[in-house]
C-alpha cells in the first residue's frame, strides 16, 4: 500500500501522467518515457521557432501572430516542466521575443566594405616600398599577393605589376584611399558596401536560441535515468552544438569583414601615366606627337637590344646562308666552264 501511494504521488506530481505511468513494476518509478522525451523535444523546438520568428522585425502581423500561437500552445504544457525541473517556459520565450531588440545593442550596422583600386606608377619598386609602410601603420595586413617582375626573353623589355588584396580596419579606410592617391596614379576606383545589419541580427538571434536550448538539454540529460532518454537527448544534444558552432563561425567572419574592409589593389608599372583630366584638342596633338617620337625612339631602342641579344642567331644563320651561297656559285662556275669547254670543242657546235 504504502509503495502504491509513492507511485501515485509520483505520478501526480508530473502532470499528465508522463513519468511513472509505463515504469515496469520492479524497476524505478517515475523514469523518463518516449513520450516525455517526444513532449520535451517539442517543446524545446517549438521555443526555438519562436527565437528564430522574434527576430525578423519585417514579417507580417499574420505570420507573428502564427508564431505567438504556436509558442502558446506549448507553453500550456509549460507546467510539466516548471514542476519537474522548475524552469519557466513561459518567461523564457519572452526572453527570445526581447531579442529584438538587438538591433539598438549593435554599434552602427554591419557594413561590409569592398573597394577595387587600379593604379599607375613610374616607380615600381618606391611605391611597393611605400605600400607595405602604409599598410603597417594603419594597422592592416596583405591577405595575398601577386607579382610579375617582366620578362626579357623575347628581348622586349615587360613592365612589372603586382596585384594585392589588402585588409584595413574600416575606420582607417579613407585614410588608406587619400595615401594611395598620393603614391600613385589611381585610374580606376570601384567602391562596394553590403548591408548585412539584419541578417547579423537574425543570425545572433538564433545563436541565442541554440544556447538555451543547449542548457536545456544539459538539465534534461542530468535528470535523465535510462539509457534510451540519455541517447535521445544525447543526439539532440549533438545537432544544437554543431548548429551553434556553425553559427557562431558565420558571426566571426562577418565580424572580420566589417572591422577590416577589404581592397583589390593593381599596381602597374608604366613609362607616362595617364592624365586624369580630359586634355583639349591641342593637348592632344602634341601630346600624339610626343608619344610618336617616343615610340620612335623606342622602338630603335628596342630593336638595337633585340639585335645585340640576338647577335649568337644571326652570325650562326650568317655562316650557313654564305655557305650556302657559295656552294651555289661554285656550282654555277662548274656548269658554265663545261659549257664554255663543249662550245670550243670541234663538232661541239663551234664554225
Amino acid at each position: 500500500m504504502r509503495e502504491k501511494r509513492r507511485e501515485m504521488l509520483h505520478g501526480r506530481s508530473f502532470g499528465w501522467n508522463i513519468f511513472g505511468a509505463n515504469a515496469e513494476k520492479g524497476g524505478v518509478r517515475g523514469i523518463l518515457s518516449r513520450k516525455g522525451m517526444a513532449a520535451v523535444l517539442l517543446a524545446l523546438t517549438a521555443v526555438l521557432c519562436t527565437g528564430c520568428g522574434a527576430a525578423k522585425n519585417g514579417a507580417g502581423s499574420a505570420e507573428m501572430a502564427d508564431v505567438k500561437t504556436t509558442a502558446g500552445s506549448y507553453n500550456v504544457g509549460g507546467s510539466f516542466y516548471e514542476q519537474e525541473t522548475g524552469l519557466d517556459v513561459s518567461d523564457n520565450s519572452a526572453d527570445y521575443e526581447s531579442g529584438t531588440d538587438n538591433t539598438g545593442l549593435l554599434e552602427g550596422r554591419k557594413l561590409i566594405k569592398t573597394v577595387e583600386l587600379e593604379v599607375e606608377t613610374k616607380e615600381f619598386d618606391q611605391t611597393m616600398s611605400s605600400l607595405e609602410t602604409q599598410i603597417q601603420d594603419l594597422g592592416g595586413y596583405v591577405e595575398s599577393m601577386d607579382t610579375y617582375n617582366g620578362s626579357s626573353y623575347s628581348g622586349y623589355s615587360v613592365n612589372r605589376s603586382a596585384h594585392l588584396t589588402v585588409r584595413i580596419p574600416g575606420e582607417r579606410l579613407s585614410d588608406f584611399l587619400k595615401t594611395m592617391a598620393d603614391i600613385g596614379n589611381i585610374v580606376r576606383r570601384y567602391d562596394n558596401v553590403e548591408d548585412v545589419t539584419l541578417s547579423y541580427v537574425d543570425m545572433e538571434s538564433r545563436r541565442n536560441t541554440l544556447r538555451t536550448e543547449q542548457s536545456r538539454l544539459l538539465e534534461f540529460l542530468d535528470k535523465a535515468e535510462t539509457i534510451e532518454d540519455i541517447i535521445t537527448i544525447e543526439q539532440r544534444l549533438s545537432e544544437v552544438r554543431y548548429q551553434l558552432e556553425s553559427m557562431e563561425s558565420q558571426l566571426r567572419t562577418i565580424d572580420n569583414l566589417v572591422d577590416y574592409s577589404t581592397v583589390e589593389l593593381s599596381i602597374s608599372e608604366v613609362k607616362e601615366l595617364t592624365p586624369v583630366e580630359e586634355p583639349t584638342v591641342w593637348e592632344r596633338i602634341s601630346e600624339g606627337f610626343g608619344e610618336s617620337l617616343l615610340s620612335i625612339g623606342h622602338g630603335t631602342l628596342e630593336f638595337g637590344i633585340w639585335f645585340l641579344v640576338h647577335i649568337p642567331y644571326l652570325v650562326i644563320w650568317g655562316v650557313i646562308i654564305a655557305a650556302i651561297v657559295l656552294v651555289i656559285r661554285k656550282h654555277r662556275r662548274k656548269k658554265r666552264k663545261k659549257l664554255d669547254e663543249q662550245l670550243k670543242t670541234p663538232g661541239g657546235g663551234a664554225e
